[in-house]
């Protein structure tokens, strides 16, 4: 057996004496609204190519789907899709078809199999989810290939790598137990007992005790294994995740979190840069600003981006750029984490109580300060929980609900509600709460 053989089946190991994660088979995401607004395709493609697709029979494919508990957020998130989910563990994927079963999934199909052989499936998918998988392949690129042999031609690949600058720690520590002998094989309750009897008998000063052992690890199992004895863990930057892209003849989409991503959010006062910033960094190219960022302050555990095949994005200019001709075209939906009668009663409720309606509650992770609107102009916006809407009637209807200028008792013109319909949408737009096309 080589070594990239042995290394895998070490993998396979692990994963076949504990299955990840071990969420419960009864728990459902139904409630993590966050997970479900990165797992709708809907927010992948608009960022590709700002359309709006429809979810009903797309064809999903969760590599390295474990348990179960992701094929289950994508199936939940995405109506009418049919989930096809593959592991290296038979174990894993016997218990991920018991888990979408049991939730009632039957449009799902599960194999045991190697990225290798995704070939032998004899499908082609609209979108290719690869969670916490791709750092633990010896080449990540020979992943993204496999991938992307059965990727349709504008199919998205959803993947993710381990942040090297972000877990130096974890890589440290891992080495440590490796010279120990601790990783032979899969890590077991003695192993994992040695791991914690180091760390307790380490000082509280020692700096990897300050930075890679957490209080929880003393009782959680599976963190323990998956940080500091996971089998294959590899780091990476973004240099290297771009260099894999170019090997594997993909392209970079967005960060699958791209507000987290955000260089200007790193700055004071971002209006008032030093002159040579101010200067430099809009030229750069996006793998050098996620360079920088990443650099500036490595906080992201996973470098999780979205990629296609080449010259299948679309070029378009971001909403918050439109022009108001281009506005007055568009027809706006909200997102379809959004739509749901909790939020609309929520949002009735303090329209009729005149209170601001905090939309970032609902999906709070792309915004990094709430994202709070004034209840009276929210009050245009309740159609959208109906259908999608054209950007012309919601301004029409915001006219009927604001009547007069509250300072000069004048009726609203129709550019002062065109002009503060398209302040609200395109703060909104930002973090993908309402989706806008215009019509060709």
């Amino acid at each position: 057996m080589n070594n990239q053989a042995s290394e895998i089946e070490k993998i396979r190991q692990q994963f076949e004496m504990a299955p990840y994660p071990t969420i419960p088979l009864e728990n459902s995401p139904k409630e993590s609204t966050n997970l479900l607004y990165f797992h709708n395709l809907t927010t992948a493609f608009y960022l590709k190519d700002h359309k709006i697709i429809d979810t009903k029979d797309k064809v999903i494919l969760d590599v390295g789907c474990g348990s179960g508990y992701t094929s289950l957020i994508l199936a939940e998130a995405n109506p009418g899709a049919k989930i096809v989910g593959m592991d290296i563990s038979e174990k894993s994927v016997e218990l991920a078809r018991q888990r979408l079963r049991y939730h009632g999934f039957d449009n799902s199909e599960f194999y045991t199999l190697t990225a290798e052989e995704l070939p032998s499936l004899n499908l082609q998918f609209d979108y290719i989810n690869c969670d916490e998988v791709l750092y633990l392949l010896p080449d990540p690129v020979t992943g993204l290939q496999a991938m992307k042999a059965v990727l349709k031609p504008d199919g998205i690949i959803r993947a993710n790598l381990h942040s090297s600058l972000q877990r130096e720690f974890y890589f440290r520590a891992q080495k440590i137990f490796r010279m120990m002998g601790l990783m032979d094989g899969p890590p077991e309750e003695l192993e994992i007992e040695i791991v914690r009897e180091i760390m307790r008998s380490l000082k509280s000063d020692v700096y990897l005790k300050l930075v890679a052992w957490k209080p929880d690890f003393e009782t959680d199992v599976e963190r323990v294994r998956a940080n500091l004895l996971l089998q294959g863990d590899k780091g990476y930057t973004v240099k290297e995740l771009f260099a894999a892209l170019k090997a594997a003849n993909l392209e970079f989409v967005s960060m699958v979190k791209w507000r987290q991503w955000e260089i200007m959010d790193l700055f004071q006062d971002p209006n008032d840069l030093p002159s040579f910033l101010a200067m430099s960094l809009p030229e750069i190219s996006v793998e050098e600003r996620l360079h920088l960022f990443e650099l500036l302050q490595p906080v992201n555990r996973l470098l999780d981006f979205w990629c296609t095949h080449p010259n299948e994005t679309t070029s378009f200019s971001s909403a918050s750029d439109w022009e108001l001709a281009e506005w007055q075209r568009a027809q706006v939906q909200l997102h379809p984490q959004l739509k749901s009668p909790t939020v609309k009663e929520k949002l009735i409720n303090c329209i009729a109580a005149r209170q601001p309606f905090e939309i970032s509650q609902f999906i709070p992770e792309p915004a990094k300060t709430p994202v709070v609107v004034d209840s009276q102009i929210a009050a245009c916006l309740l159609p959208l929980w109906e259908e999608s809407q054209s950007f012309m009637s919601l301004v029409r209807r915001w006219q009927m609900v604001k009547l007069v200028n509250p300072v000069t008792l004048e009726p609203v013109s129709e550019q002062t509600a065109l002009e503060e319909v398209k302040q609200l949408l395109s703060d909104l737009e930002i973090y993908l709460y309402i989706l806008a096309e215009v019509a060709q």
